[in-house]
């Protein structure tokens, strides 16, 4: 198969050669006009190529979707060569300075900033709905003590559904609002549970009159105080991390929740879905991967040995690199001055002089700007968890806690979209066929 510009279509006819792609299909000899919309062709467009009027028609094969668009979104943008993120058309560094999380997570959800009354309402939505039914923390303590806190997680919020069947009813816009107070309203309180319940520890009820991100700091750290009042550095450094993670367009979670949501299913599952794609060490893990980078260097004065083990193969740059940016990961920037803001409460990490020279080395050296390897979120997020206090099995926690809005705007979106279908991936079968069972004693 080839490309043909002769604007000529598959009867003969000339077609608009400025916005469809013309292909000669050298088997057969027939043209064909692929209309081109928004720099895009419609795959099922392909299925009109055939040899003959029983063949299949064409298909597209393109593991992990490396260059195929499921979906119309008007939710995240993002320019990966220019380094821009953007929610709603709004950049990241304006919402990440001036906005809060659960003002960010009412723009994803609802599509426009909130007025003062619209957020004071949310606000208040959200947080009288952070508690839990008494069962849930019964069916948490049934875990092992040593259960990693992300399958609690998983585990948990798929429970949800059992606690609200009238969830199912995704098409009654009322009871779907309901159900996306009380995820992003009680996706905290069960991350915290999960964190006291690994360290044997009672679990801590929602403080409403804390903030969202205060809150959580205190289901997770009080102990005996009739009060806990969080740092005000952390309380924010903590919100910007749930800004930045709330969402980031298709990845490998949101599309589960995509795809597990295209069946109708209730939002919790459809959500529990991107809680377990957000397990896997190359998702929600990869700041871990970081933190144990920096722990193998130890020291600054090891780094050159490590830049040049990397460059012989030897060794894995992680926190650097990025499927989508192929510039400084805005996100990145915002962290790094968080970092810097929580480290002033805690005191400084041994490995953030590390970090920071390891990525200075890593801006300067050819070998690394040619490959446009510049630092991504994981980066220096590990440090900020750590700071806090988190095991890293904590981690990946803290970062669902922020993408939950995300993913709930996402499964809106779906929903409501009309194109929007069941997901059912082609596959090219390589099997073999038209077997005969052989009977268990000739085998």
């Amino acid at each position: 198969m080839s490309t043909d510009t002769t604007g000529q279509g598959a009867t003969g006819g000339v077609a608009q050669a400025s916005n469809t792609l013309s292909i000669t299909d050298n088997r057969t000899g027939r043209q064909y006009e692929i209309p081109i919309e928004d720099e895009t062709i419609r795959s099922i467009d392909l299925r009109q190529i055939k040899v003959n009027d029983d063949d299949f028609g064409l298909m597209t094969y393109d593991p992990a979707f490396m260059n195929t668009a499921s979906c119309r979104s008007a939710i995240t943008y993002i320019d990966g060569d220019r380094g821009i993120l953007e929610y709603r058309g709004y950049p990241i560094e304006q919402l990440a300075e001036q906005s809060s999380y659960l003002e960010v997570a009412y723009l994803l959800v609802h599509g426009e900033l909130p007025t003062q009354a619209q957020l004071d309402t949310w606000t208040h939505e959200v947080t009288i709905h952070t508690f839990v039914h008494e069962n849930v923390k019964e069916f948490m303590q049934g875990f092992r003590y040593d259960a990693h806190p992300m399958g609690m997680l998983l585990a948990s919020v798929g429970a949800l559904s059992t606690f609200y069947p009238e969830a199912t009813q995704i098409k009654d816009a009322e009871i779907r609002y309901a159900q996306i107070v009380r995820l992003i309203a009680k996706m905290p309180t069960l991350a915290a549970f999960a964190y006291r319940h690994n360290r044997g520890m009672p679990y801590v009820y929602p403080d409403n009159d804390l903030s969202y991100a205060g809150n959580f700091l205190s289901m997770v750290y009080k102990i005996a105080e009739l009060k806990y009042q969080p740092d005000p550095r952390l309380e924010k450094a903590l919100d910007v991390l749930f800004i930045l993670h709330a969402d980031h367009e298709q990845n490998c979670s949101t599309s589960a929740v995509r795809s597990v949501g295209s069946s109708q299913v209730d939002p919790y599952s459809a959500i529990a879905a991107g809680v377990g794609a957000l397990y896997g060490p190359l998702h929600g893990g990869a700041n871990e991967a970081v933190l144990r980078m920096l722990r193998r260097i130890r020291t600054v004065d090891r780094i050159p040995e490590f830049v040049e083990g990397v460059k012989a193969g030897n060794e894995r740059l992680m926190g650097f690199g990025h499927r989508v940016y192929k510039n400084y990961d805005p996100r990145a920037r915002i962290i790094k001055r968080a970092t810097m803001d929580v480290f002033e409460v805690t005191g400084t990490n041994p490995y953030l002089d590390v970090a920071l020279e390891l990525e200075k080395i890593a801006l300067e050296d050819e070998y690394f700007v040619s490959r446009k390897l510049y630092p991504n979120v994981d980066f220096y997020s590990g440090l900020i968890y750590e700071a806090l206090g988190m095991p890293v099995e904590m981690f990946p926690v803290l970062f669902a806690i922020g993408r939950t809005s995300g993913w709930i705007a996402q499964w809106l979106e779906m929903i409501d979209d009309k194109e929007q279908k069941i997901a059912r991936p082609r596959q090219i079968y390589t099997g073999g066929r038209q077997r005969d069972y052989v009977p268990m004693a000739q085998r």
